[in-house]
């Protein structure tokens, strides 16, 4: 039994030499041939698609203390209390017949000590004109000194309001 052992692996292992053999064999009658890749093209990078806004446009952006049913503001004005609500009514356009998506934000600063006080952000839905009311608070009276907002669209600053709390 042992013999019939020794014999299949050498069996075994003849056929495997044989096998490796006949492989290199072929590699070695296969003629070597050249071939040129082909040039190397820069394909530009995949990005999502960027929201519709086809001539979407902030149109005005008005500061007041009390909005409208329209969020339109009733009184505007640049001089606030310490205690006021203050509104930001933005104006939008989205100047085609197709309702186009954006983002909207609105970033409010105190400029006298470089600190942000507000940040929001939206998408939205344009259609024709739209007003779009951003609005800060504060329980404690706001810090006297001058202020800004910055109205972005689509994460750029497209317009800009100074203000002053007095």
């Amino acid at each position: 039994m042992n013999r019939n052992r020794v014999a299949l692996s050498l069996a075994t292992a003849l056929i495997a030499t044989l096998a490796v053999a006949g492989c290199k064999k072929k590699e070695a009658e296969m003629p070597a041939t050249t071939t040129t890749p082909p040039a190397a093209t820069t394909l530009p990078p995949i990005s999502a698609p960027a929201p519709s806004t086809a001539s979407a446009s902030v149109t005005s952006v008005e500061l007041g203390n009390a909005a409208g049913p329209d969020m339109k503001i009733a009184a505007p004005t640049s001089t606030f209390t310490t205690k006021d609500k203050i509104i930001a009514a933005v104006g939008t356009r989205a100047g085609d017949a197709a309702a186009s998506t954006a983002k909207i934000a609105a970033k409010w600063t105190h400029v006298d000590s470089n600190q942000t006080v507000n940040e929001e952000s939206r998408d939205v839905q344009l259609q024709g004109d739209q007003t779009w009311d951003f609005e800060i608070t504060n329980s404690n009276p706001w810090p006297t000194g001058k202020y800004k907002v910055e109205v972005s669209l689509n994460g750029s600053v497209v317009q800009s309001r100074d203000f002053e709390v007095k």
